[in-house]
């Protein structure tokens, strides 16, 4: 039997019983050997990291006001084409001459040259660093048949950072797909969970106790259906004590 220390399962409780309560962080932060990285929301699927002098987009969406309390970015991360993911609009907004945009081949074709910066492509299974940052394509699309028109597999990304000796992971827009659930080392994961466009709940969680990273943020949880139930998330995630389910203010 897993031996579950004290410290541990309080941590869980506390966790539950912050969902229950509404409590959703403005700004979270973690450690790293090169100083804190700071993650900021923004909105739904939308957030700043920033670490020393670097700043790092992912999916800005929104209009470049949204980003106005922040520096121009260094780097950019578009996950793909959908539009709460990928705005031309923003992106012009936000980015310089110097900013590098990882984008997958369909983001790359859609923008054109109508963005400032320097584009490098990714497929899954590519990777590219910079500035001591590393950048890792993998895989995400939707399994679920009724679901598979909405993110194809080999067309998307999802991308692992490393930065500072931590590996972050942002799932983009996927199901419990068997590349995630393989993932290794994961320090803090964003996981999306919404329909009827990536996955359930169930799934969601199921994924996050087959890789296990450190801490996992929910994100992109609002639906169709309106928002997903973070509680039952974070109670079935705290199956595995070692997770930290950490929430923070995207709506």
């Amino acid at each position: 039997m897993q031996n579950i220390t004290t410290a541990a399962l309080f941590a869980a409780v506390l966790a539950v019983a912050a969902v229950g309560a509404g409590a959703e962080l403005t700004q979270d932060s973690l450690a790293t050997d090169v100083g804190e990285l700071t993650i900021h929301p923004i909105d739904h699927a939308t957030f700043v990291m920033t670490v020393g002098d670097t700043v790092i987009y992912v999916d800005p969406v929104g209009g470049p006001e949204l980003f106005a309390d922040f520096d121009p970015p260094d780097l950019v991360l578009v996950t793909h084409i959908h539009g709460d993911h990928m705005s031309a609009e923003t992106l012009a907004g936000v980015c310089t001459e110097t900013t590098r945009i990882v984008v997958p081949a369909t983001v790359a074709e859609e923008l054109g040259e109508r963005v400032p910066g320097e584009l490098t492509i990714l497929a899954n299974g590519e990777a590219f660093s910079t500035a001591g940052i590393r950048v890792e394509a993998v895989p995400a699309y939707n399994l679920t048949e009724d679901r598979k028109g909405f993110h194809p597999q080999g067309r998307d990304n999802g991308y692992v950072v490393t930065i500072g000796g931590k590996r972050i992971y942002i799932s983009g827009d996927t199901e419990d797909i068997p590349e995630m659930r393989s993932l290794d080392n994961i320090d803090a994961a964003f996981v999306c969970m919404n329909l009827p466009y990536t996955m359930t709940v169930e799934q969601a969680a199921d994924a996050v106790l087959a890789f296990a990273p450190k801490i996992v943020y929910p994100y992109h949880y609002r639906g169709k259906g309106g928002m997903s139930d973070l509680d039952a998330f974070t109670k079935l995630v705290a199956a595995d004590p070692g997770i930290e389910v950490r929430l923070l203010n995207w709506y």
